[in-house]
């Protein structure tokens, strides 16, 4: 079917308005925002019905069956009558094409479809969970992750991804921990830049490019008792300091969505939230792009209490800024009267449907709709040996060795290895939770990696990953005397991580614990391989086992990843982006909390800020990690005694491989600010750098620090450094105590 007369009208009309000649920016940070104008999109506008425009508000699902892809009759029927502009879940370059057909051929506009799906971690090819990806430290690996994400799903039709999470969190229980960047805003913003540079590249009009989605905004990582969609409630000093500045990082990168989250924030929803979608994003930060609610999230605002009905949660949330309803269908059935009533006004209407129309066409969608719907592409790109190439390098980075008692570690090549473990020969496990579109067809379990470096291998799962029961307890036993070191792999299964996969116990489910320390009584060397989406209580694990090795999900490659691991072909150079606690009643904890009136420093005295029962230490700090040698710090030091607005000061520290192995570290820069209008934390991350080196080998390390890295949400809440002294430490986790000091004068 030809496309309408209006279109072809409306298609003249931008031909004869002309592009502008504006180029995008060259740096891929600001990319994403170049100031091109787009006349299509004042075009639409004026032709547009308001039912029309309602409709590109609209965001429904696609399903899946065993047949492949589908979608519900009445969802065809909405998009046939320009009543629902955009459709997730829907992926493959046949399936997306022929909705798009019916979009731009069908309808009286023929304003294509924007097409989303949540590649969290990967889209064929399958990376660690992102907690794991932040344990590698290294943002410019996790960009080419999030770049080989986006070409597997742009040549698969999709246009947009529900990424970056930039949920910082200090919550264990809550499953959702798994898919961010951890506990530490800074090290979150790196991480949440690097895959919107990864995900939109340097022109969104590359077909080999996906729209980014900044998520959840904000503050979901952190709900009253770690229980999913539960309720957040903080001072607005803490969320802009602890919580904010990986979504800003993201904006700033150039992101062109958002997604509101499901909690509430000051009592009111996010979705509805003005302060947080208008007032913080839009009008504090400057963002362009438009904000889509989460799955049901407008319907949900009924169950808060805060609306009477969908109706007038729908009103609510697109007056607030949320130009996108997902799922709920209420901005499809409400907003028409809403407008005509005057509860909504057209202008209000009308800059929604611009900000999502201008997302559009900067993907290029107005100028060739089909252009992602390639099956060459989707063929060529897909899960290639330079994708999982990169998949296996960024599973060996993401890897964290938590221990290893003697050495014991690296095995010898030949060796013959007892594997134990109800996750050990679990392939469909190592792809972890939100693996997008990854199939387990072709990933290799640990056992099976394992057994192409030893000389033998004897295997038994021991016991059920989370069910009780010791049945398999003696053929393990068994199995373990029969080899010279014991590999145990170990773990949650993979459905216990994720959305709404919170828990009250962070400790191994089921037996495995006892599975454990049945195998430690035989007295044979264990290593203990763990695939978890969450900081674990590992008390007993971490004195059971001679070697522990954090695999979190590793994703396509991991099998591999972690048999070269354990057998020397790569060394382990993760480190932890979140504290692992002794034990739950440490949580929340984290590097960078306050001091207190009364810090803990004098062991054995009663009236100080501590435990009866437990250090206030934790098992394994923010930042913590070994590898196969060793490495030692000179003292840091400093370009000069202090500086002031407009300068800045250079801080260095000698690093020296002293063992007898190459290894990376990860350099790591905190400042503590001694004194200030408000109280602030003990430790504040503010710069890293892996380092390469071989055997006995030195490199001077050097971070610059100026005002921004010394700034902070003041007493009356302007945002700026404040004069004193700072102590400066380089070290290799955040448990450093040398230091040095200088002094900022304002």
């Amino acid at each position: 079917m030809k496309r309408s007369l209006l279109f072809l009208l409306t298609v003249l009309l931008l031909a004869s308005c002309g592009r502008s000649s504006v180029k995008p920016a060259a740096d891929p940070a600001r990319a994403a925002n170049f100031n091109k104008s787009y006349p299509i999109v004042d075009s639409l506008l004026k032709v547009m019905t308001l039912e029309e425009k309602i409709g590109q508000t609209v965001l429904y699902t696609s399903d899946w069956d065993v047949t492949g892809p589908s979608i519900r009759a009445g969802y065809v029927d909405d998009i046939r009558a320009g009543k629902c502009g955009n459709i997730f879940n829907a992926y493959t370059a046949d399936y997306t094409r022929r909705l798009q057909e019916i979009a731009v051929n069908e309808t009286r506009l023929g304003i294509p479809l924007l097409f989303g799906y949540d590649v969290i971690h990967g889209f064929r090819t399958i990376f660690p969970i992102n907690l794991g990806i932040s344990a590698s430290w290294d943002p410019e690996l996790i960009e080419q992750s999030a770049r080989i994400a986006a070409r597997e799903a742009a040549a698969a039709g999709l246009h947009w991804t529900y990424s970056p999470m930039c949920d910082i969190c200090v919550e264990p229980r809550w499953g959702r921990i798994s898919e961010g960047a951890g506990e530490d805003a800074f090290l979150g913003s790196a991480v949440a830049r690097a895959m919107v540079h990864g995900y939109q590249g340097a022109d969104l009009e590359d077909t080999l490019t996906i729209a980014a989605c900044v998520k959840h905004f904000a503050a979901y990582g952190a709900p009253h008792a770690g229980r999913d969609y539960n309720t957040v409630d903080m001072s607005e000093r803490w969320l802009r300091e602890f919580y904010l500045p990986p979504y800003k990082a993201a904006v700033d990168a150039g992101a062109q969505t958002v997604m509101a989250s499901f909690n509430e924030y000051d009592g009111t929803p996010a979705t509805a939230n003005a302060h947080l979608l208008t007032e913080i994003l839009r009008d504090e930060w400057g963002f362009d792009g438009f904000v889509v609610s989460d799955y049901t999230g407008v319907m949900e605002m009924v169950n808060h209490g805060t609306s009477a009905d969908l109706s007038d949660a729908s009103i609510q949330a697109l007056n607030a800024g949320n130009d996108m309803d997902m799922q709920s269908g209420g901005y499809s059935e409400f907003l028409k009267k809403a407008v005509e009533e005057g509860k909504v006004s057209r202008k209000t209407l009308d800059e929604a449907v611009r900000r999502i129309l201008t997302v559009k066409a900067r993907l290029g969608l107005f100028e060739d709709p089909f252009k992602y719907c390639s099956r060459e592409r989707e063929a060529a790109l897909t899960k290639t040996d330079e994708n999982l190439a990169t998949a296996l390098e960024l599973a060996q980075e993401s890897c964290v060795l938590l221990k290893n008692h003697h050495d014991i570690l690296p095995l010898r090549q030949g060796s013959s290895v007892a594997v134990i473990g109800p996750l050990a020969n679990s392939a469909d496990d190592l792809l972890g939770t939100w693996r997008g579109a990854g199939q387990v067809d072709g990933v290799k379990s640990i056992l099976d990696a394992i057994a192409e470096h030893a000389g033998h291998v004897y295997y038994a799962p021991g016991c059920d990953v989370s069910k009780p029961g010791q049945k398999g307890f003696d053929e393990a036993e068994y199995t373990a005397r029969r080899a010279s070191t014991v590999v145990m792999v170990l773990g949650e299964p993979c459905d216990w991580t994720g959305e709404a996969a919170s828990r009250t116990s962070i400790k191994l489910p089921g037996e495995q614990t006892e599975l454990l320390k049945r195998i430690a009584a035989t007295g044979q060397p264990i290593v203990l391989v763990l695939l978890n989406g969450r900081p674990l209580d590992l008390s007993e694990e971490s004195l059971l086992a001679d070697a522990v090795l954090e695999a979190w999900y590793p994703g396509t490659m991991g099998g591999e990843a972690v048999a070269n691991l354990l057998f020397g072909e790569a060394s382990p150079s993760g480190r932890l982006s979140v504290t692992f606690p002794r034990n739950l009643g440490q949580v929340p904890i984290y590097y960078g909390a306050k001091n207190t009136g009364r810090p803990y420093v004098n062991i054995g005295a009663k009236y100080e800020s501590r435990y009866l029962d437990c250090p206030n230490e934790p098992l394994y700090p923010f930042g913590y990690g070994l590898t196969y040698t060793t490495f030692s710090y000179g003292k840091p030091v400093l370009s000069s005694d202090g500086f002031g607005p407009g300068g800045s000061i250079t801080a260095r520290a000698t690093v020296t491989n002293t063992g007898s192995r190459s290894g990376t570290e990860v350099v790591q820069l905190y400042l503590r600010d001694m004194l200030g209008s408000v109280t602030r934390p003990l430790k504040m991350l503010r710069g890293f750098e892996r380092v390469t080196l071989e055997p006995g080998e030195s490199r001077e390390v050097e971070f610059t620090i100026t005002e921004k890295e010394l700034s902070f949400w003041r007493k009356d809440m302007t945002f700026g450094a404040e004069a004193g002294e700072f102590r400066v430490f380089i070290a290799g986790d955040s448990c450093a105590e040398d230091f040095v000091t200088f002094t900022y004068n304002d």
